[in-house]
């Protein structure tokens, strides 16, 4: 293993073929605080603003902010915020160091700095992706007032905690200052999530101050966006491999895919980086490429990982190369396809052939584990959602409640056929004995329900409860196999 690390100093000496930023980083200016600075950003956003910098928009440098650990900023600083971007296809891999993070931040240790950087004027936009659990939406989707760290940052809005606070803190700081305010940007899988983040602002503004409140209402944009590439935990192997391939040790290289896309709807009063040059859709709705999204790819890929977990399966290439999980995900495919809109120009073909190209690349090594995390926060957007939509339109749907009920068993398989905390949730706590008790399916899908608050008070509430309960049945009585045969899927070797 080389000693040297990657940094400022050691690009000149980096591999041939590797490719470098083609601008002086010493002369970028911030203009976008990220909150929430993890593998994915570091893939995507922060890709896609490189290249604006490398054509000269200089003014848009990322200031990074971990909002609970220092492991980033730990691994990065010491690189001047340099990593090594891993473009693996099936049979290649390209390297790339992206320099656009010129800072990074730990809101833990020192949200006074946070909140300067938030409230500087040269930040012009914030983007988030803190993964859908950060938003602490209560069941019925508004704000969890109750939750500890909401009431922490409302008593204290100097020493925030959460995305709400230094977000709130900052717009006030702003307006006090007569400094207009930035744009938010949400980056993560909630439906509508500029309007959803925008909602949960102004409640948790108007427990504090109702002016603050009618500002963030009428004054903050919140746009909308949609974002995809898939990026799998990085491994000490891949670390090594950089290494050697680099010349350099990189503490924290990203893996990816050579898939990427954003969509974003074009609302920035305050000015943005031209990234519609750099492949990114600028539009006026981005509501059906998110719908497209959360509920081809993200609902698939929830499928892939919990059958494939119940299956024995620890990647998504794995699992989606067994016969029966691949045809069950083209009829789940068909079902949800059967929700999106029509008049949309949708082209669901490509976009499924293309997904299934991605899901087949073994050169991610994506872990079902890794995308199984915190499912009460996702199967709503994923799949309960387009559920409901068949219901109501009376279209047949038995694909779509099979993956709620593999998300129960799979979370109650934890500590028996899996590992104890082989993926998390953010309801363990009260999950983990619900589903220790060996409920009857109906009795266990139901509470699960409650406490999930999946469907609301919707009408179609029983009717998924009843439909997720008889997969379950299955599911405990023969396992993924059992499951499949109930929908005349078969169960031929690959």
């Amino acid at each position: 293993m080389t000693s040297s690390h990657l940094s400022n100093n050691t690009l000149r000496s980096l591999s041939k073929g590797v490719k470098t930023p083609g601008y002086d980083r010493d002369k970028v200016a911030p203009g976008i605080v990220h909150l929430g600075v993890g593998a994915f950003h570091r893939a995507h956003q922060a890709v896609y603003v490189d290249d604006c910098l490398g054509a000269g928009e200089t003014g848009w440098g990322i200031v990074g902010v971990s909002l609970r650990s220092a492991d980033t900023r730990d691994a990065l600083s010491p690189q001047d915020g340099l990593y090594t971007l891993a473009v693996r296809s099936s049979d290649s891999e390209q390297l790339r160091i992206i320099g656009s993070i010129g800072s990074m931040l730990v809101a833990p240790e020192d949200p006074a700095t946070v909140l300067a950087a938030l409230a500087d004027p040269r930040t012009r936009i914030v983007t988030l992706t803190i993964t859908e659990k950060a938003y602490l939406r209560a069941p019925g989707g508004g704000l969890d007032t109750a939750h500890p760290d909401i009431v922490g940052d409302l008593a204290r809005p100097e020493l925030p905690k959460t995305a709400h606070g230094f977000l709130a803190e900052a717009l006030h700081r702003r307006r006090a200052a007569g400094i207009a305010p930035f744009t938010v940007l949400c980056c993560d899988n909630l439906p509508a999530n500029g309007a959803t983040l925008h909602r949960l602002m102004i409640e948790f503004a108007a427990l504090r101050d109702a002016d603050l409140a009618r500002h963030i209402a009428d004054e903050v944009a919140f746009p909308s966006s949609m974002v995809d590439r898939i990026v799998p935990a990085t491994t000490d192997a891949d670390r090594a491999r950089i290494a050697i391939e680099l010349g350099v040790a990189d503490s924290w290289p990203v893996m990816t895919e050579p898939f990427r896309q954003w969509v974003i709807e074009d609302r920035f009063p305050a000015g943005r980086p031209a990234w519609e040059k750099f492949g990114v859709t600028m539009v006026e709705d981005v509501r059906p490429y998110e719908e497209m999204k959360l509920r081809l790819l993200n609902g698939a890929h929830s499928a892939i990982a919990y059958l494939g977990l119940l299956s024995g399966h620890e990647t998504v290439d794995r699992a989606f190369a067994e016969p029966a999980i691949r045809q069950f995900v083209d009829a789940l495919w068909a079902e949800a396809i059967s929700t999106l809109p029509e008049d949309a120009g949708l082209d669901t073909s490509t976009y499924t052939a293309e997904l299934a190209e991605r899901f087949s690349n073994p050169a991610l090594a994506h872990r079902t584990a890794q995308i199984a995390n915190d499912g009460s926060q996702k199967l709503p957007q994923r799949i309960i959602a387009s559920a409901i939509d068949c219901l109501e339109a009376g279209d047949e749907m038995v694909h779509l409640t099979l993956v709620v009920a593999a998300w129960i068993a799979a979370c109650a398989a934890r500590a028996d056929t899996l590992p104890e905390s082989h993926f998390t949730d953010p309801l363990d706590t009260a999950l983990t004995p619900l589903l220790r008790q060996h409920l009857p399916a109906n009795e266990t899908v139901a509470a699960v329900f409650d406490l999930a608050g999946f469907a609301g008070d919707h009408a179609e509430r029983q009717t998924l409860i009843e439909l997720v309960a008889v997969h379950l049945v299955h599911l405990r009585r023969g396992g993924p196999t059992l499951a499949f045969a109930a929908l005349g899927i078969g169960s031929e070797e690959a």
